[in-house]
């Protein structure tokens, strides 16, 4: 099938406000755009000026009237043993009932709620409730430290904060209550009330005058026949606020608005992803992170599809198996996870052992991002799974895909390394240090001229000159995502890493995602990250950290000097790669992403801090011992 991208990129370029009114009409508005984009408003313009809408009643009420028994979403928490469904009609009833008790707290159209919670239906069920009263949702990862919690309640200035008494890990229970109870005691900016939700594997104790029981007060309301309607707001006023980390060490908090976003998100469910409403479409990430926002709570059910809540792991729970039941036993179609997922099912089952006891055969894709997708994780999966492994590229700031190889529009040929091409919305460029823009296959600063299409951030949570300054100043007109790379002759776009990950050596600007396909490429390996470590001589050198596949019984010595080689064999002697690491783990993110940054320092023997999203602090200690003698 030939694909309808070419020719839907160059109508949306045509007539950018055409296109993107023709997509409007997948929403239901309570009252039209006065105009479609106005550039007078905001930093660089609003979409869908003076329209009135509301998300909740978008994703969840139309549906629950016109097909109410069509599952909304499947619960699957292989930590606790259980499962659940909630149809639209089921769904519509538990986030009615929620908006009715909070509203019933003081929370009114334009406050904002603290949401911290694990990967439970309740967590989907309070942004949902939010969003149906116009409140301003701000998700917290469940289980985030209480300093950076209390930074984020006094920057969020919520009314009330909805949690859960803990998460649960595959070997431990993580109590949220005591996280949160002194982050509120931190904080300048005190939430008036508490409403948690006791999990049974953990009680918490409660505050009096300030907590309230979750349970008891939606059960309450449910006697009463309390719900609450949706109100009606703006589609310029904000959704949500999602606090990303700040390079100050103040949290950013992205704003995200209610019509521009459910236009970019139902367009991509049909467009990119190519899921139609009944079907199931699973993004295994979780909810305090804008994958979660994005494609597990709202654009799968702005697309009347079922979407899933998974409180598991690629590997653990139980095994390496883990994602292949879940598409077998719920029948999903297209599943969504970070590259990261995938290297810790091919370390632990390099030959994809546990594949052979699922049914996959209604699957019919993978997406991956979040972080780069190293040729090698991608052509591991096309050979195991049989159906297309789709690589494409956003930020938190931008709440969809910048770039991606369009499913629904029928796939285009796949270039290993790339997210293949940007999609309708974003003219992206690649320029210079001086804003020039560059030949094709050239390094340089990715960049998307203005303006960004709907479901973008028009701004940071009260911080205006902070948006324009980290976004907008570098390069006048253009939005600087701080990622570098290079497009080809066919527009094919290649992310090599953030702008801070191309190192100098001898003069020679080069890319540390470049080495790290070649260290991913060695049979042995199965993760790797290579960070530029200061140099007296070259400014920089780099140094490459791997870890090895499960079952390889080799001499990590051997492996490094062969790795050093294979450097040497693909990029050539200029990469002056004379450093290989061997180590159990590398530090990572919560959500998978690798910490470059805080291993940079490390090995330079600059301060650093630990970094508040870090998945487990004692990783750090062992690389700052794996380098020693080393640098």
């Amino acid at each position: 099938m030939s694909s309808r991208y070419h020719e839907t990129y160059a109508q949306w370029k045509a007539d950018p406000q055409a296109f993107w009114a023709e997509a409007a009409n997948a929403i239901d508005w309570i009252k039209p755009a006065d105009k479609v984009f106005d550039p007078s408003q905001g930093a660089y313009g609003r979409w869908f000026a003076g329209a009135e809408c509301n998300t909740c009643w978008n994703a969840v009420d139309r549906h629950a009237a016109n097909r109410g028994d069509t599952l909304a979403l499947i619960y699957d928490s292989p930590v606790t043993g259980s499962k659940r469904t909630l149809t639209y009609a089921e769904l519509k009833d538990e986030v009615a009932t929620l908006a009715a008790v909070i509203a019933d707290m003081g929370v009114a159209k334009g406050d904002r709620v603290i949401i911290y919670m694990p990967m439970i239906p309740e967590a989907v069920v309070a942004m949902l409730a939010c969003a149906r009263i116009g409140a301003i949702h701000s998700v917290v990862f469940g289980g985030f430290a209480a300093k950076e919690l209390a930074t984020r309640l006094d920057d969020a200035a919520p009314k009330l904060v909805l949690a859960a008494s803990c998460g649960i890990e595959p070997n431990r229970v993580v109590q949220y209550k005591p996280l949160l109870d002194e982050a509120i005691a931190l904080a300048s900016n005190k939430p008036a009330s508490v409403l948690l939700l006791q999990r049974r594997q953990c009680e918490a104790a409660m505050q009096p005058g300030r907590d309230y029981d979750w349970a008891a007060l939606v059960a309450k309301a449910r006697a009463a026949g309390k719900q609450a309607d949706c109100v009606p707001v703006l589609a310029t006023d904000p959704l949500y606020v999602l606090y990303t980390s700040g390079t100050t060490g103040k949290p950013k908090g992205v704003v995200r608005d209610n019509g521009g976003n459910m236009v970019a998100l139902a367009w991509s469910m049909t467009n990119l992803y190519g899921v139609a409403p009944g079907e199931v479409f699973w993004a295994a990430s979780d909810v305090g992170w804008v994958v979660g926002h994005s494609y597990i709570v709202y654009a799968p059910l702005l697309a009347g599809c079922t979407t899933v809540v998974y409180e598991g792991k690629p590997v653990g729970t139980p095994d390496p198996g883990a994602f292949w039941r879940m598409i077998s036993e719920h029948k999903i179609k297209v599943l969504f996870t970070a590259p990261t997922a995938f290297r810790a099912i091919k370390k632990e089952d390099p030959k994809a052992e546990h594949l052979k006891r699922y049914d996959m055969g209604g699957f019919r894709a993978l997406f991956l991002a979040g972080e780069r997708a190293d040729p090698d994780t991608v052509q591991w999966a096309e050979d195991i799974l049989k159906v297309p492994v789709i690589d494409h590229w956003w930020q938190t700031e931008t709440g969809w895909a910048i770039a991606g190889n369009p499913l629904g529009l029928g796939q285009l040929p796949v270039k290993h390394g790339s997210p293949t091409v940007a999609m309708p919305g974003y003219d992206v460029q690649i320029v210079d240090e001086g804003g020039k823009p560059v030949m094709p296959n050239q390094m340089g600063s990715i960049v998307v001229k203005l303006p960004l299409p709907p479901g973008c951030l028009p701004t940071l949570w009260h911080a205006d000159d902070r948006f324009k300054e980290s976004y907008l100043a570098a390069y006048p007109g253009y939005y600087n995502t701080s990622d570098a790379g290079f497009m080809d002759e066919d527009g094919y776009l290649f992310i090599m890493g953030r702008t801070d990950d191309i190192i100098n050596v001898a003069g020679h600007r080069l890319s540390t995602g470049g080495m790290e396909e070649v260290l991913a490429s060695h049979p042995d390996v199965a993760e790797c990250a290579v960070i530029g470590v200061k140099d007296s001589l070259k400014g920089e050198q780099p140094c490459g950290f791997v870890v090895l596949k499960a079952g390889v019984n080799r001499s990590p010595l051997e492996i490094e000097k062969e790795i050093v080689q294979l450097v040497r064999d693909r990029i050539g002697p200029v990469a002056a790669f004379k450093i290989a690491i061997t180590v159990n783990r590398l530090p990572k993110t919560r959500s998978g992403k690798i910490l470059r940054g805080t291993m940079k320092k490390i090995a330079d023997g600059d301060e650093w801090s630990m970094p508040a999203t870090i998945d487990d602090p004692a990783v750090l200690d062992e690389i700052a011992r794996a380098l020693e003698g080393k640098i």
